[in-house]
């Protein structure tokens, strides 16, 4: 596995709004996007082998700043610690001015993908 940062970027649509996701009932970029597009940054900041995956175990985001429909956003993941499977993310997001609009940690563990689907029983089971 090889670490390093990544960034991915998005545009605000309505259905990435706190009113859409059920976030809040403002027409702006709801938390829960945030927290997806950052951990896209993190999967792409990791380059793993077919076999393997990664998995998110913990989250500390603080959202800072709104943004409209409409606003470009820049999600960055930097990967600042490793021990064994564990992969700690420093994660930001930025407007297209580049204001701060979220800062925090994410923490992944990489799995084998066969392994970790065998041990989840199909719902109803």
């Amino acid at each position: 596995m090889t670490e390093h940062s990544a960034s991915v970027t998005r545009v605000v649509m309505p259905a990435d709004t706190a009113r859409s996701l059920g976030s809040g009932d403002l027409d702006v970029l709801g938390t829960p996007r945030v927290v997806a597009w950052c951990e896209q940054a993190t999967c792409a900041a990791l380059d793993l082998d077919l076999t393997q995956t990664s998995v998110g175990t913990r989250i500390d985001l603080e959202h800072l700043a709104a943004s409209p429909v409409g606003t470009e956003v820049t999600t960055t993941a930097t990967v600042i610690h490793t021990d064994g499977r564990l992969v700690r993310f420093q994660v930001a997001a930025h407007d297209g001015n580049g204001t701060l609009l979220a800062t925090g940690e994410i923490r992944r563990v990489t799995v084998d993908r066969e392994r970790f689907l065998a041990r989840i029983a199909p719902v109803g089971d």
